[in-house]
Order: C-alpha cells, then structure tokens, then sequence
C-alpha cells in the first residue's frame, strides 16, 4: 500500500466503520426505549427485563475478546458479517417472545453478542491495519461519531414505530437494518498487502500478548477505568427513560433524550478523536469523567423538567462513547496494533462487566424503592473514580509498533 493509497483508503474505511457503528450502536444504546413497553406487554416487570439487558450488557462485552482474537487470525470482515447477521435474528427473534428466558436468549444473548461482533473491538483492530498511526485517533473518533448518529437517527424512529405499531414491529425495524449493513463488512476486511507485512515488534504471539498486557499496571488501570464507565453508560441507557417516566413526562421526552446523546457525541467523539492526537489519551480520559461527576451532581440538584433532561442528555453525550479513542490509544500504545483487536476487547469486556452491573442494579434499586436515588449517587461516585484511575496511568509517547 502506497502513501497515496492509504492516505485515500484510510477515509473509506473510517465512513465504513462509522456506517457499521451506526446500526449496531444504534440499536443497542436504545433498549431501554423498549423496557415499559415489554413489561406492558408481557408482564414480566421491570427487574426481569432489567436482568435481560443485564445480561445483553455483559454479552456484547463478552464476545469482544473472542471476536477481537477471531479478527486478529481470519480478518476482520467475516467476524462482522456474522456478527451483523446474529444481530438481525435476535432482534426478529425477541419480537415473538413473552418470558424472561426469551428475552435472555434473544436480546440478551444472540443480539447482544452480535452486535458486540460487529462492534468497537473489531472494528478498532480493522482501523489499526488501515490507518496511519498519527491519524487513528482521529480516525476512531470519526467511527465512534457514527455510533453516536446511530442512537440519535434510531431512537426517535424505533419511538415511533413503538407507539404506532408496538414494540414488536420496531424490533423487526432493528433486524432489517442490521441484515443491510452487511456488505459494510466487506469494506473493512484486511488487505492483502497489510496481512503480508507482519508487524514485527511487540509479543509474537496472541498468549504472549495476552500476558504481557495483564502483568502491566497500566493496562489493568485502563480496565478499571473502563469498568466504572461501563456501569456509568449501561445504568443511564437503560434506566434514563424510566427516570424520566418517574418525573411525569412523556415517552417522547426519553427518546429525545436519548437521541439527543447520539447527536451531542458525534461532535464530542471528533473533538476526542483531535485531542487524542494532540495530547496524552490520559489527560483526555480524567478530563470526561470528570465532567460525568460534576453533570450528574448538577441533575441531583436541577428542577426535574423536560429542558433539564436535554441539556443533561447534551452535557452526557459531548463524553458518551469518546472515550473509546483514547482508550483505544492508549492500548496500542503500550502494546502495538498486532493483537489490537484482541486487548481493546478485553477492556471491552471490563467496560461491560460494569455495564451488567449498572443495568441490572438499576433495575434492583427500582423494584426495591420506586426510584434511581441511590444509583444517582453510586454514579457520580464511580465517575469520579474512572477520572482518577486513569491519571497514574504511564502512557508512552509514541506507538511502539506502526503500520507500514
């Protein structure tokens, strides 16, 4: 690959990849709009659907790893497709579902480990083989702003669909959307010429890779930080509608909110991406969280109207999914882009534990007291510990190991 050609593929493969995260993220970060619906529906009550979600939370993090490490061996574009297609049936799937097994199975298990599939970990690998160093920051921050549009482009339609013609009929919405984003898929596989040119330094192996990264501190400090900020994220996209509920406002004003997010992160995920590029992915990181700290203390304390939850939706998504850059960064810092895919999908998996965590004891903390107080406060907590977790952290300078 000449200069020339990377300098105009390495475009390509970002919109790709922005394409690909737009519908998986897209559906995924907007669940929670199917929560009260579901429970109308079927009954289960708001803790079982909770404990799916729960679970779809830990399964999209689980399959990063895997997925990350099938990529690394077979390349990155057979692992989407499947993954996109596995989306597609379990969204079909939980439309005929009325148990909370079903519900576990499908958009729990198969949508969720589909969508995780054709998600951060692999397609960050993909961006590391197609990318110039010096402009994969920018180029992750260009593929999360996509994920981003994604939730504020589905979650009014899927809200529409919803009120209209049920929550069923929105799910299948879901699995003709993801089925279309196959070809995407072939766009982002790994070249030819890339798969020749081995990178040379770093682990030879992927067990090598694997431990090396967990016997580094650095790297077990990324996966903390990533924790908090799963639980964080999971805890809001499946809970904030039923806040909002709770303050006597609308369906609507949970969409808007939610898609309000997606649209506040794509201009935050570019800003995260330029700055990832202009200054250490650690300083960017303590910077997020701690905005996330002082944004949810301001909520605790603002009158609970409508324009209070859209300047908190924007407040959020100016950090919702940016921080993948820099954390992205600084593990192919540390440890070179070879097992890229595989490393960043295991801080994936970290980032979902706490996202089980968050949708979960969300659900708990409701069916328990009839609200989210005490979540709130978990929350700012654990925000404030993310930002500090990542300033310890010794973030080399340049990448050891370049695509050629």
């Amino acid at each position: 690959m000449n200069p020339s050609q990377s300098q105009t593929s390495w475009h390509l493969a970002a919109g790709a990849a922005a394409a690909m995260l737009l519908v998986t993220i897209g559906i995924r970060q907007t669940t929670g709009l199917f929560v009260a619906p579901i429970d109308k529906s079927t009954g289960l009550g708001i803790a079982s659907i909770s404990l799916a979600l729960a679970i779809g939370q830990f399964s999209w993090g689980a399959i990063q790893p895997v997925a990350g490490a099938m990529a690394d061996r077979y390349g990155p574009g057979r692992v989407m497709a499947a993954g996109l297609i596995a989306l597609s049936i379990g969204s079909a799937l939980t439309s005929f579902t009325d148990s909370t097994l079903g519900l576990i199975l499908t958009i729990g298990i198969l949508s969720a480990a589909g969508a995780g599939a054709a998600s951060l970990s692999v397609i960050m690998g993909a961006l590391s083989h197609r990318v110039p160093a010096a402009k994969r920051g920018l180029a992750a921050g260009i593929s999360n702003a996509g994920g981003s549009f994604g939730q504020f482009v589905f979650a009014p339609i899927l809200q529409t669909i919803i009120a209209g013609a049920g929550w069923a009929s929105a799910m299948w919405l879901s699995a003709v959307a993801a089925l279309a984003a196959v070809p995407l898929a072939w766009m982002l596989r790994k070249p030819a010429a890339m798969v020749a040119q081995a990178v040379t330094q770093g682990p030879s192996n992927l067990s090598a890779a694997i431990k090396e990264a967990f016997g580094d501190r650095n790297y077990i400090l990324v996966h903390a930080g990533f924790f908090t900020c799963g639980f964080h994220i999971a805890f809001l996209v499946t809970h904030l509608p039923g806040e909002i509920a709770l303050c006597g406002m609308t369906p609507s004003v949970a969409s808007w909110s939610l898609a309000i997010i997606g649209l506040a992160n794509v201009a935050g995920s570019l800003v995260a991406g330029w700055a990832t590029g202009h200054y250490r992915s650690k300083h960017v990181l303590f910077v997020m969280y701690a905005s996330r700290t002082a944004l949810i203390l301001a909520y605790l304390l603002a009158p609970k109207t409508a324009l209070t939850f859209y300047i908190f939706a924007a407040g959020l998504g100016a950090t919702w999914l940016a921080t993948v850059a820099p954390t992205a960064t600084i593990v192919g810092k540390l440890f070179g882009t070879r097992y890229l895919a595989t490393l960043f999908g295991m801080t994936l998996l970290s980032h979902q534990v706490g996202g089980f965590f968050g949708a979960w004891l969300g659900g708990l903390t409701f069916a328990s007291t009839g609200n989210y107080q005490w979540m709130w406060y978990v929350d700012a907590i654990l925000a404030a510990a993310a930002a500090l977790t990542n300033l310890p952290i010794r973030e080399p300078v340049p990448l050891k190991t370049q695509a050629a």
